[in-house]
C-alpha cells in the first residue's frame, strides 16, 4: 500500500513528544484542500469479461499467465512449457492481445518464442482454427490455452504456417523430431537461428 503523508496537513507533525513550546499538528495546519478526483476509468466490455474469466481460470500445469502491466489484463503472456511432445522441456513464450469487443472478436496471438513447428511461422503467427474462422463468443481464454497446448501435442501439417516444417513431419516424423531437437539445441537450420531452449 502507498502511503502519502502530508497533503492538506501544513509541515509533517513529528511523532516524538516536545518541551510543550510547539503546537501539535491540528493547531497550525492549513484548511485541507480536496484534490480533484479523477473519474474511474471506464471499462470496455471486453476488460470485463476478461477480468471474470482470469478470476475463475484453471491453468493446466504447463502453462503460467505474466501480466507485466498490472493495470492492463488486456495484455499478457502465455508461458507453455510442454511435458510431451517433440518440443517437450522447453518453455515457449506467447503474447496475448485482447480487443476492446472481446468475446465477439478473438485475441490477438503471438508466439514470441522462434520455434520450428509446421503451425506456427518463424515470425511467430499462429495457426489455430479457434483464433480464425471458429471463433465465437461462447469462446474464451481457456479455450486458447488449450488450442495451444493442443498444437504441441498434435502438430497439424495438412494447415501448415511453415511450409517446410510440415512437408517434413507429414514424409518422416523421425526426421521431424530430430530438426526440432536440433533447433531447442540452439542450432541454427536452414539459415534461420534458433535460441537453446533444453
Amino acid at each position: 500500500m502507498i502511503k502519502i503523508f502530508g497533503v492538506g496537513r501544513g509541515k509533517p507533525q513529528s511523532t516524538e513528544e516536545g518541551n510543550g513550546s510547539q503546537p501539535r499538528g491540528e493547531d497550525f495546519a492549513a484548511p485541507a484542500q480536496e484534490a480533484p478526483v479523477a473519474p474511474p476509468r471506464k471499462r470496455s466490455p471486453g476488460e470485463i469479461r476478461m477480468q471474470k474469466e482470469l478470476a475463475e481460470l484453471e491453468l493446466p500445469p504447463q502453462v503460467r499467465i505474466v501480466v507485466p502491466e498490472k493495470d492492463n489484463i488486456m495484455s499478457f503472456q502465455l508461458k507453455i512449457c510442454p511435458d510431451e511432445c517433440y518440443w517437450k522441456g522447453a518453455t515457449y513464450t506467447f503474447s496475448i492481445n485482447i480487443p476492446n469487443l472481446y468475446p465477439h472478436n478473438p485475441p490477438k496471438v503471438k508466439c514470441e518464442t522462434r520455434i520450428y513447428h509446421p503451425n506456427i511461422d518463424l515470425q511467430g503467427n499462429v495457426c489455430l482454427n479457434i483464433l480464425r474462422e471458429d471463433w465465437n463468443p461462447v469462446q474464451d481464454i481457456s479455450s486458447v490455452i488449450y488450442g495451444l497446448l493442443h498444437l504441441f501435442l498434435e502438430p497439424n501439417p495438412t494447415d501448415p504456417l511453415n511450409h517446410e516444417a510440415a512437408e517434413v513431419l507429414r514424409n518422416s516424423k523421425s526426421d521431424f523430431n530430430r530438426l526440432v531437437q536440433r533447433t531447442l539445441r540452439g542450432c541454427s537450420l536452414g539459415g534461420e537461428n534458433f535460441q537453446r531452449l533444453v
